[in-house]
């Protein structure tokens, strides 16, 4: 299984025209971050977790040329706001992109993109071909793997992280509970998000990050959904543990 981080960063973390802090200004590319996204590839099947703003772009750098199934964390447009560009993979595949998401994430989908979900009679032509599949908080079977949904918060929010074999994913939460925690741990890798140094009201901070990853106990850790508040990649970087690393748009990892 290789795992791509599609993308690292939040909204409140792009680089603005008129922003001049030293993150927005520096030329490491490590500090350059599209919105959160990773790719899983399973043998033959590659699954992406969220399709937000930039996933045109991501799609274009990763050189993803097959797609069967998005995983969606949650309905905030950060995450889905992209699902119409799937229709590039509808042509080239010929085939339905499949979703999954809990039943509040599928009902926005289907409002935000209702011309996609309209009777074949009615559909115009060229709209994206998509398939939903409403998930619980319960493994499902995904091509031959299962696929574990994990309980997060996001604020209030309940969200989903997700577990494929050794390698869990979560972003955009504030806390965990105990029960998922449990589910989390024997992970080789996790993947948590860690918004900036200060506390912030609906993510975890990089500090409540690094006591997360402590608990959880994963060989590897790498942070996501940063913004520029997180201080410039190699300078924040070597404040870290030494199996916990800052992650970066485009890092593959094999497991």
């Amino acid at each position: 299984m290789k795992v791509t981080l599609l993308g690292t960063g939040t909204s409140m973390g792009v680089p603005m025209i008129a922003c001049d802090c030293k993150v927005c200004k520096s030329k490491d590319p490590r500090d350059k971050r599209l919105r959160s996204s990773v790719k899983i590839e399973m043998g033959n099947h590659v699954i992406v977790v969220d399709a937000g703003p930039d996933f045109r772009q991501q799609m274009l750098a990763s050189q993803t040329k097959k797609l069967d199934a998005i995983l969606f964390t949650h309905e905030h447009k950060d995450h889905t706001a992209g699902l119409d560009d799937v229709r590039a993979f509808n042509w080239i595949n010929r085939q339905a992109v499949n979703l999954y998401g809990e039943e509040p994430t599928l009902n926005a989908l289907k409002n935000e993109f209702s011309y996609a979900f309209k009777a074949m009679d009615e559909k115009y032509p060229g709209a994206p071909e998509l398939v939903l599949n409403k998930i619980e908080r319960r493994p499902f079977p995904l091509f031959g793997e299962e696929i574990l949904p994990i309980r997060v918060y996001h604020h209030k929010m309940p969200v989903l992280g997700f577990r494929i074999r050794n390698f869990s994913y979560i972003t955009d939460a504030s806390y965990i509970p105990d029960e998922s925690i449990e589910k989390l741990k024997g992970s080789k890798v996790l993947v948590i998000n860690g918004l900036r140094i200060k506390n912030h009201i609906s993510h975890f901070n990089l500090e409540q990050a690094l006591v997360m990853i402590e608990q959880i106990n994963p060989e590897k850790a790498y942070i996501t959904h940063m913004s520029h508040n997180i201080g410039l990649h190699a300078e924040t970087s070597e404040k870290l543990p030494p199996n916990v690393f800052l992650g970066q748009d485009g890092l593959e990892i094999d497991l």
